[in-house]
């Protein structure tokens, strides 16, 4: 049986992984990223590199998205000037696949534009960072229709541990904004402890240790403090992204009428890592103004 021809807009720190894959698993590919010569390092393996959105769309029976936020996903699907988007060129019967992290807001705008124009939609953001979209062992959340999704599998699976179906449309994008509301809020309590640890006198490995062993720890903790600690902030995940993350998730929030306290002490921390340069570094570089404030 022949395999279904993708189009995967986006190229970043999780579209270059999951495009590794599917050009792996066999499945005919078009990709579109905004600046061109990372789609072109796919060319070599067989991608179909499009100038356009609706150019990469053509003829394809799923197409996804893997962008920063609700910007640059409207930008992509609804095009610039209401026409030339991935939306309009899609054919009859593709299923639309949106995987980036973005606002149940814009989730809802979306769907209904899909919905316009007689396309199946479903929202699919992953968990996981660039080790787990390489190896093809991201989780899927999915909100949408289950018939939409079992189009999608076969494609989705390809990029995969897991694929989590979680109900109507929305549902992906609102339980990965809980899930990055956690984890921001963890980032930035354990950069200020090693801060904390590294003024205090204590050895700091072994501080570290038992933490990592104890009540606190979690795999988030393990990995980020050996970045912290030896300031690796190559990119996992881009630090920009999780301030982003953690406005959409108190928004989203407060729509139901919870105020995210946490969310906004965490996020004006990793706003003053944006600000003094870092937000293009890995999320763990959010202990670096915190050095800096030690240091004055």
């Amino acid at each position: 049986m022949a395999k279904q021809s993708v189009a995967l807009l986006g190229l970043g720190t999780m579209g270059a992984g999951m495009a590794a894959n599917l050009l792996k698993a066999g499945f005919p590919l078009a990709v579109y990223n905004r600046s061109r010569a990372k789609a072109e390092v796919f060319a070599a393996q067989g991608a179909r590199v499009a100038e356009t959105p609706a150019d990469a769309v053509r003829g394809a029976s799923v197409i996804l998205s893997m962008l920063a936020d609700d910007a640059a996903s409207r930008a992509v699907w609804l095009g610039t000037d209401g026409a030339s988007g991935a939306l309009a060129a899609a054919q009859k019967g593709a299923v639309l696949v949106e995987s980036s992290t973005v606002s149940p807001a814009w989730i809802a705008e979306l769907a209904a534009a899909a919905q316009a124009r007689g396309l199946d939609f479903l929202d699919a953001p992953v968990t996981g960072s660039r080790a787990q979209a390489a190896a093809g062992q991201l989780t899927f959340l999915v909100g949408g229709p289950a018939e939409a999704l079992a189009v999608a599998t076969p494609v989705l699976e390809a990029m995969s541990k897991e694929i989590l179906a979680l109900g109507p449309v929305g549902s992906g994008a609102k339980l990965k904004l809980v899930n990055n509301f956690l984890c921001g809020v963890q980032i930035a309590s354990l950069a200020e402890g090693i801060a904390w640890l590294e003024r205090s006198g204590l050895d700091v490995d072994r501080a570290l240790t038992f933490l990592k062993s104890g009540a606190p720890g979690s795999p988030l903790l393990a990995n980020l403090s050996a970045r912290m600690t030896s300031r690796d902030y190559a990119v996992n995940f881009h630090l920009k992204l999780m301030s982003k993350d953690l406005q959409y998730a108190g928004e989203a929030a407060a729509e139901n009428g919870v105020e995210l306290t946490t969310a906004a002490n965490a996020r004006r921390l990793f706003e003053r890592a944006v600000a003094l340069g870092f937000g293009d570094q890995d999320m763990s570089a959010v202990v670096e103004p915190l050095r800096i404030a030690a240091k004055e």
